[in-house]
């Protein structure tokens, strides 16, 4: 996904984007790798969170409660409820 998509989706600017992800990439929690003419970041899920409150949980601990969907059963599909005419 290009950090431009990452903008659009979450409703900020791109330049606001590129600014998190320098932070994130300048605190350790991502990797750059340049491939052709576009960038590949890598998560390191074992960087500690920042807060010394959270600071024994790894950065892999927080992702992990987002992106297990697969865990979860898919819902049936919603049946359309009956018009009541009165």
């Amino acid at each position: 996904m290009r950090l431009r998509d990452v903008a659009a989706g979450i409703g900020i600017t791109e330049r606001a984007v590129q600014s998190i992800v320098a932070d994130l990439e300048a605190a350790g929690y991502l990797t750059r790798t340049r491939v052709g003419r576009r960038n590949r970041y890598t998560i390191d899920p074992t960087v500690a969170l920042r807060h010394p409150s959270e600071a024994d949980h790894p950065v892999g601990d927080l992702l992990s409660a987002f992106l297990h969907r697969e865990d979860t059963p898919d819902a049936a599909p919603a049946e359309p409820e009956a018009a009541v005419r009165p």
